[in-house]
């Protein structure tokens, strides 16, 4: 059975919140889950993107309950005041999509020293995870669902420079797989966490194939891309296609905590959203549990699970 957005549930009284909301897979997911009933907060970098996506969906959907709160995943400050708005606002946190991500950028740091996909991508989500967590914990069968991509399938974790110091080694597209793979082994852990400590709550990793978005903001501008751009147009689906995977993994009541949904077409490449295997790295406990400790470290953000 193809499973679409018609399929999500009434969501009403659930409250979600999605990080880079404000295009692409971030915007769909955000239209989708309200078309179905959810309040939804809008993490966006700029809250004035953020105002005209709300009201591009509002348009649609006059009912649509949506905030919009800035949130920069390059700085640990701007995470802590999100998370801190969310406590003082928010009763619980019934759904969080870590979406937001940035791809195949030039070697730069965020606000925080951080290398800025592996900043981005991964560290910022265990940030905002771990702020989150006291909200997590009041949901009855919370679900947090962390976007990786096709391209962890070629990430490699280097435990001694995991994050290119001084730009040695890297590549923008090695870096980025590198922080994809980064996303599931996170997805993992905290699966795993949550089960040893008894929550209700699941982890479950998505990725979208190759959505415009995803694919175009990964090769544009390279000679590669210009010639062959209107054979790999026909190749992607649209962000309302590519963000059915994650929305899949946060409302269907079937998903179980530690799975991986994605396309169900040629390499998954497009289709319908379905349960997908990792990579073999992906699925590795100790590296799970090394990278898990290793952001702890360098983000100073504990997970307080006994709470």
């Amino acid at each position: 059975m193809r499973w679409t957005a018609a399929d999500i549930p009434d969501l009403s009284g659930k409250i979600a919140i999605v990080t880079g909301a404000n295009r692409g897979l971030g915007r769909a997911t955000v239209r989708a889950l309200a078309a179905h009933g959810a309040t939804v907060v809008m993490g966006c970098r700029d809250p004035r993107l953020g105002d005209a996506a709300a009201h591009e969906i509002r348009d649609a959907h006059a009912a649509a309950d949506l905030r919009v709160w800035p949130l920069n995943l390059q700085s640990l400050a701007s995470i802590r005041a999100f998370a801190m708005r969310a406590g003082e606002h928010l009763s619980r946190v019934d759904i969080l999509i870590n979406n937001a991500g940035v791809m195949n950028t030039p070697y730069g740091l965020t606000e925080d020293g951080f290398e800025a996909q592996m900043g981005t991508n991964h560290l910022g989500h265990f940030a905002l995870t771990g702020g989150l967590l006291p909200l997590l914990r009041r949901a009855p069968q919370a679900r947090v669902v962390t976007v990786s991509s096709l391209a962890h399938k070629m990430g490699k974790l280097d435990r001694r420079a995991p994050m290119f110091p001084d730009g040695r080694g890297y590549t923008p597209f090695r870096a980025y797989a590198r922080s994809k793979l980064a996303n599931l082994l996170f997805m993992r852990g905290l699966q795993r966490r949550f089960a040893a400590h008894g929550w209700s709550a699941v982890a479950i990793g998505a990725h979208p194939g190759a959505a415009q978005t995803d694919l175009g903001r990964h090769i544009e501008g390279h000679l590669f891309f210009r010639v062959f751009e209107p054979v790999l147009r026909k190749l992607v689906q649209d962000a309302e296609a590519g963000a059915l995977p994650q929305l899949r993994a946060a409302t269907d009541p079937a998903a179980r905590g530690g799975s991986y949904y994605g396309p169900d077409g040629r390499g998954e490449m497009a289709g319908y959203p379905v349960l997908v295997k990792p990579s073999r790295r992906a699925c590795s406990d100790a590296d799970a549990d090394w990278l898990w400790e290793w952001s702890e470290r360098v983000t100073g953000v504990r997970f307080d699970f006994s709470a």
